[in-house]
């Protein structure tokens, strides 16, 4: 077994991770409820835009605050919320409720995602930094593999309350699990102040990898907001099988390929996945254009959104690990904050964008 596997405090992390985006994931298929109420692509839009828009404006702001505060209560705070957004979503069925739990769940994810990530960046050596990045990626592309497959089939024989419930389950053991993580010693982390951050954080969105970033999040933003609904009106009803696919190739490439950005550089691992990410959006919107031409002849929809779904998960577990230019250490906290906004900012775009183009 690689050393790091053996690491409780690794394990522990890797595998609240796990659970808690086990727990969110569920939320993938949220188009399909607004759907079933009565919504409309506008509203589908709205409610999944403002998950990336809260995450815009709290990524940068948690940072600090997780160096001056510990990672554990921000893990507590993230999985408290989500917890509290699946009981929410049973007691209501407004547009106006569904964007309240959006909300609750960006600002979940956002805390979550920055303190977790920074707990484990502590307890890896930064010359295995990233296959264990990938290794720990790819429990959160379990989850996104299991979770559509699990609520899939909880709608289709109990229906959509049923399935918030589990989903409540779900994350009510990530937060037992993060109860009990215990940080490592290290320096006492910077006082917090706004403007130094600002500027700071300013500055690492102005690099290269950023625009790269936004480039890959324009992409998958647009995806994962109206893919749901897009498959039901081609007429697919499993469409748990695209992210099956999706997670299937992430994981496959950071088990078997991640060291690859260890010993062969980000620039030889990112580029071509970019390429593969782009023929894999093109894939779909081929697929569309084609269903829209008059007289045109069926096509094998399922298979065809199972390979994009396949391109789009290899090209996202390669690419990924490679994107923050280091760890975050106490001279250089924005690293993990900023990236992750600036994939949320480029998400939330493409929702928006697609959301006035189906509303003209």
């Amino acid at each position: 077994m690689p050393a790091i596997l053996s690491q409780h405090p690794f394990l522990r992390a890797t595998v609240t991770n796990f659970f808690f985006f086990l727990s969110l994931n569920v939320f993938v298929l949220l188009p399909l409820y607004i759907q079933r109420l009565g919504g409309t692509e506008v509203d589908i839009g709205v409610v999944m835009g403002w998950y990336s828009a809260v995450g815009i404006v709290c990524q940068p702001l948690v940072g600090p605050w997780v160096d001056a505060l510990g990672r554990r209560p921000f893990l507590l705070l993230g999985v408290g919320l989500l917890l509290v957004s699946t009981l929410l979503v049973t007691m209501t069925s407004s547009i106006a409720g569904l964007v309240l739990v959006r909300v609750l769940q960006g600002i979940a994810f956002s805390v979550f995602f920055v303190a977790n990530f920074s707990h484990v960046i502590d307890l890896v050596p930064p010359a295995k930094r990233g296959w264990a990045l990938g290794i720990y990626g790819v429990s959160g592309l379990m989850s996104t593999a299991i979770a559509p497959l699990i609520g899939e089939g909880v709608i289709r024989r109990f229906g959509f309350r049923p399935l918030f419930f589990t989903s409540a389950v779900v994350a009510a053991v990530a937060a037992a699990l993060a109860w009990g993580t215990r940080e490592l010693r290290r320096e006492p982390g910077q006082p917090v102040r706004g403007a130094e951050w600002v500027r700071a954080s300013i500055d690492e969105v102005m690099h290269r990898h950023m625009a790269v970033t936004i480039f890959f999040g324009l992409g998958t933003g647009v995806i994962f907001a109206f893919l749901p609904t897009f498959a039901e009106s081609l007429g697919v009803h499993t469409l748990a099988l695209f992210y099956t696919g999706y997670a299937g190739a992430a994981m496959a490439v950071r088990i078997f390929g991640g060291r690859l950005i260890d010993t062969q550089g980000r620039h030889a691992v990112i580029v071509p996945s970019m390429f593969v990410q782009a023929a894999a959006t093109a894939l779909l919107a081929s697929v569309g254009l084609h269903a829209l031409g008059p007289g045109a002849a069926p096509l094998p929809v399922l298979p065809l959104l199972v390979v994009a779904g396949v391109m789009a998960g290899g090209s996202h577990g390669s690419s990924i690990p490679g994107w923050p230019r280091s760890s975050p250490t106490r001279r250089q906290r924005p690293g993990a904050a900023p990236w992750s906004a600036c994939s949320a900012l480029c998400s939330w775009s493409a929702t928006r964008a697609a959301r006035s183009s189906s509303a003209s």
